[in-house]
């Protein structure tokens, strides 16, 4: 048994030390907001915050999450930055297809704790590698600045 610091509670979980962290979520948690894109770390879709860090769950091991405290999708609206990045996201109608969306919102509410006013710069420095196939960069961009006005 493996045991998890998820979303504020603990949960213990049977799993391979290997397994990676976004099939536990999916498929022992039942957590599927996190999604499933490349399962090489490169489109994003899978973000979640271990220790507020974005982190891409289908390469890290749940091993090497356990004794460190993972936000998913489903818990980033607890606190106050996660709640201004849902609110702006909504506002905007930022999502299309919606399919990377719980992966962007879990960058942009990691770039927004770490730095209240971000740039164009700081924000695309945070954005890259979440792929939108739908395009909605435009979007996203004015959902974060919309955001970090929130939290001002």
């Amino acid at each position: 048994m493996i045991s998890l610091d998820l979303n504020g509670k603990t949960t213990q979980v049977d799993a391979e030390p290997d397994t990676p962290l976004l099939w536990v979520l999916r498929d022992h948690l039942n957590l599927t907001g996190t999604k499933y894109g490349c399962g090489m770390a490169l489109c994003g879709a899978c973000t979640v915050h271990l220790d507020g860090a974005p982190t891409r769950s289908c390469i890290t091991p749940v091993s090497a999450a356990a004794g460190k405290k993972i936000t998913t999708i489903e818990g980033i609206g607890a606190d106050r930055v996660g709640k201004a990045v849902q609110a702006a996201w909504i506002a905007l109608e930022v999502p299309q297809c919606g399919y990377c969306q719980s992966g962007q919102v879990m960058a942009a509410a990691a770039l927004l704790a770490a730095n209240k006013k971000p740039s164009d710069a700081d924000i695309d420095a945070a954005m890259s590698g979440i792929v939108c196939r739908c395009g909605t960069y435009n979007a996203i961009r004015a959902a974060i600045k919309r955001a970090a006005g929130a939290l001002a």
